[in-house]
């Protein structure tokens, strides 16, 4: 009888295991769809409008240019205000950041604790602009699903990370994210993203993302126009040496 016992016990375990299994398989398999959907051009550009709202429902508006190639390149620079015309910054393979401002001589690397800091004073993190693929970041698993939508719930694979989790919502159909909530390492829930897409060609675009700091009831709402993808736009572009200005470059 005690050996029965303990076979059931074993086929048990083994059952949930497999569950277990398949279980981080599928919350694998959704996560990478989304990476797709991020990543799928081979190159992407457009112009971007930058939305700020403090508490009081005051705006600020900032315009911008967008390049990216590939999974692990991409270059904002701003065009509008004029206050703020000729900043950039720059995204590289490895995890690699910098940024450019007027007022420096030479562009700055963002080290790895700068990175939980404020992206050009927007309620995005220089984190949250990583051009690294989610997969490659974190381990997720399933929570549960909500009609059209699967719920991940998204560990850091670095301890580096501002946060201890992000809680995504993505749809089932299409694989792209509708909304992101972000915990720091307290444990407490202190921003959350908004989505919305369209389709363009082949590919599925983000038109608007929103970004709430729940602690300073603040948001950023980033809008992409004039999107065009797969222009052939050439690994030379997304160089450090090309984030300063034609004008004021030491050679000219």
């Amino acid at each position: 009888m005690k050996t029965l016992k303990n076979i059931i016990l074993l086929l048990i375990l083994a059952l949930f295991a497999g569950v277990k299994n398949a279980s981080c398989q599928d919350a694998n398999a959704i996560l990478e769809k989304m990476d797709k959907i991020f990543f799928s051009p081979i190159d992407k550009q457009g112009k971007v409008a930058i939305i700020l709202t403090d508490k009081t429902g005051k705006e600020k508006i900032r315009e911008a240019e967008m390049l990216q190639k590939g999974r692990d390149k991409k270059l904002y620079r701003y065009t509008k205000p004029e206050s703020q015309a000729g900043m950039a910054t720059l995204s590289l393979p490895n995890d690699v950041m910098w940024l450019y401002m007027p007022a420096y001589e030479n562009p700055k690397k963002i080290s790895r604790l700068a990175k939980n800091q404020s992206f050009t004073g927007t309620d995005f993190s220089y984190e949250d602009m990583a051009t690294t693929a989610y997969a490659d970041r974190y381990t997720p698993d399933s929570l549960e699903t909500e009609q059209d939508l699967h719920v991940l719930r998204l560990l850091p694979k670095s301890a580096n990370s501002s946060y201890s989790k992000i809680i995504v919502r993505i749809n089932k159909t299409y694989g792209y994210p509708i909304s992101m909530e972000f915990y720091n390492v307290r444990g407490k829930k202190i921003k959350e993203a908004n989505y919305r897409y369209e389709k363009i060609g082949e590919y599925w675009n983000a038109a608007e993302v929103v970004m709430k700091d729940l602690e300073k009831n603040h948001s950023t709402k980033i809008l992409l126009s004039d999107i065009k993808f797969d222009q052939g736009l050439t690994d030379d572009i997304f160089t450090v040496e090309k984030l300063k200005p034609l004008g004021i470059q030491k050679n000219n």
